[in-house]
């Protein structure tokens, strides 16, 4: 096992509310690893919307308001994560740790040391792997990748070769695997033509090039002013971000599949102009999480939904086996320092960038 620092750098959470929950240290205790963990120096972790969805509590029942950041008066401290369960305080968060194995535990493999990994956001019990009722979150339940160093199970981490750097890396973990997850819920293939509100944002940038990567034909959804932007991943078609009337908009496009992080008001929109048979599935509720639901159209067009949360195993291995041959394009918007976590979320709540942005330690 390599020697490590004693102390590091780090942000820290301590507890739900507005960005002065998070608090800076420059003298954090090291993580050191139990038997089947690693210590990893971060290189760079993404920004994702659980790690703000948890600081502020919106995962909350008793809140139904947009994605905003801010803090809400209405949160039921009972269940303000993910998860519907209590967080405890201090936490690391970050989600999407990308970095070098620096030191091993007693049943890790020696031979890691050294290699650039990238971390799994699932923490899974690996005596009941599939069970979601026993696996974690990355930054949630566990420290995650916002300090020098950062801790994961063996097990959790998947070697990656690759040219870019630890930046670009970091753009991938949350929005891609969750992308993947969707689109594998789903079952999308190359017949399908699927329908990605939110684009530009990180998991709808990759909606887009994963469905791709799997014959599907993509009309994505965005602000006009990022059409270009949106259109380096590839869609077929781009349209407003919620046109008046989706349906005319559409013309003769058949949507088989609508992969949704958005929600909100314009979300009946998006149900209607599936085709019968078509498939609904979601990862987030961006714009709000309340929505009206017509059960007629459910049923009368025997559409099937499905929720995407908790991964497959496989997911992040086959992503990293995309990045390695080159089939996805990272989409950096922006890098910050470590210690200016709290303005690199606020950019990221505001939503002016195309893509995903990371912090650097």
């Amino acid at each position: 096992m390599t020697n490590l620092p004693k102390t590091m750098k780090a942000m820290v959470l301590t507890g739900h509310g507005d960005l002065d929950m998070y608090h800076w240290h420059e003298d954090w205790p090291t993580p050191t690893p139990g038997p089947d963990d690693v210590v990893i120096k971060v290189g760079a972790c993404g920004l994702n919307n659980t790690d703000v969805n948890t600081r502020s509590g919106w995962y909350s029942k008793a809140v139904d308001d947009a994605t905003t950041g801010s803090a809400y008066e209405d949160v039921n401290e009972e269940d303000p994560t993910w998860g519907g369960r209590p967080l405890t305080f201090p936490r690391i968060q970050g989600g999407d740790a990308v970095g070098r194995v620096v030191a091993v535990g007693a049943n890790a493999d020696a031979g890691l040391i050294g290699n650039r990994v990238m971390v799994d956001g699932w923490m899974r019990d690996w005596d009941d792997p599939d069970n979601k009722d026993k696996t974690g979150y990355f930054g949630s339940e566990k420290d995650g990748g916002y300090a020098e160093y950062t801790m994961a199970d063996r097990r959790d981490v998947a070697v990656v070769e690759s040219d870019l750097s630890d930046a670009e890396l970091a753009t991938f973990q949350c929005s891609y695997s969750t992308a993947e997850g969707m689109l594998e819920r789903a079952g999308v293939h190359g017949g399908d033509t699927v329908l990605v509100p939110g684009a530009s944002g990180g998991v709808g940038g990759a909606l887009i090039q994963l469905a791709k990567r799997r014959g599907a034909r993509v009309i994505a959804m965005a602000s006009e002013s990022k059409h270009a932007e949106v259109a380096q991943c590839g869609p077929d078609v781009i349209l407003p971000r919620a046109p008046e009337n989706l349906s005319t908009v559409l013309r003769d496009e058949k949507i088989t599949v609508v992969a949704d992080v958005v929600g909100g008001n314009n979300w009946p929109n998006l149900i209607d102009v599936l085709e019968r048979g078509g498939r609904y599935t979601c990862a987030g509720a961006i714009a709000g999480p309340i929505v009206e639901f017509d059960l007629r159209t459910f049923y009368l067009r025997d559409l099937t939904f499905t929720g995407s949360t908790v991964l497959p195993q496989h997911v992040l291995g086959n992503l990293v086996k995309y990045i390695e041959n080159g089939d996805l394009k990272p989409v950096l918007a922006a890098t910050y320092p470590l210690s200016e976590l709290r303005e690199a979320q606020q950019a990221f709540i505001d939503k002016s960038h195309t893509g995903n942005i990371v912090v650097i330690p």
